[in-house]
């Protein structure tokens, strides 16, 4: 009698990547959110998703949630959360643009829960979507911001990979392309900066419009698959040996 197969589990990641109004996601604002869905065993990009954020208040954590739609710069002028101008011009993205085809706060959020959703293929806790990201971990601020502001905090722990920190605060897994290209080229002196242009230019890889979202989240999962793929490969090995060690341990907490 045959032995019965193993289902093949299969393990997603999102890119993502904010371009927001500052670098402080305590007070200033989203202004565009991108997506990609990719299959992790073969890098095939299966989801995408992009949309500017229209301006809105800044709201207390754990009270009732502000309905206001700000609709002109006197409007906006009166509002909390905060868009500085250098900002806007590093990004491209002016108020009018976000007043004229910003997506309301809620609906960018609830989009992004469902977005995740029906990119899990596989059944399980440990084939929860893993997010990807350069300097990653600004944009997870962000989007913690995101689904705070929008109550939809319990919904966001549900469909991400995460853990609960110290402070029973959920902290969603994610891989940094930064560290993935530190371990490609920690050896070589040449490079000074792991800036996503930098990197992608050194990995031959196209970076075009650098600083819209969607197009950075293009570029950063092209860095992560050139990566893992090194890393795959037998010839990858970048001339590291490891020697190996008696074995002086029957199991490992991992």
């Amino acid at each position: 009698m045959a032995a019965p197969q193993t289902e093949i589990k299969i393990y997603t990641g999102i890119g993502l990547d904010f371009e927001t109004g500052g670098l402080d996601s305590t007070k200033h604002a989203c202004t565009q959110l991108a997506m990609q869905a990719v299959r992790l065993d073969t890098w095939d990009v299966t989801d995408r998703y992009v949309k500017y954020i229209a301006p809105y208040d800044k709201q207390n954590i754990g009270g009732p949630v502000k309905r206001k739609v700000l609709k002109n710069k006197r409007e906006l002028e009166a509002g909390q959360m905060e868009y500085e101008q250098a900002a806007l011009v590093y990004s491209g993205i002016t108020m009018e643009l976000l007043l004229n085809k910003g997506a309301d706060l809620k609906e960018v959020a609830t989009e992004t829960i469902e977005f995740v959703k029906r990119n899990t293929l596989s059944k399980g806790t440990q084939c929860k979507p893993v997010l990807i990201g350069q300097n990653i971990t600004f944009d997870v601020s962000f989007l913690q911001q995101l689904m705070n502001y929008t109550r939809l905090t319990k919904e966001f722990e549900k469909v991400f990979s995460g853990t609960k920190d110290f402070y029973g605060n959920f902290q969603p897994h994610y891989i940094d392309t930064i560290d993935l290209a530190r371990l490609c080229y920690a050896d070589d002196a040449s490079v000074a900066s792991y800036k996503l242009e930098l990197i992608a230019e050194r990995l031959g890889i196209e970076l075009d419009d650098a600083h819209d979202a969607d197009a950075d989240v293009t570029a950063t999962l092209n860095i992560a698959r050139v990566c893992s793929n090194r890393l795959r490969s037998d010839e990858g090995g970048m001339g590291v040996s490891i020697q190996k060690a008696e074995k002086t341990r029957n199991y490992f907490k991992i």
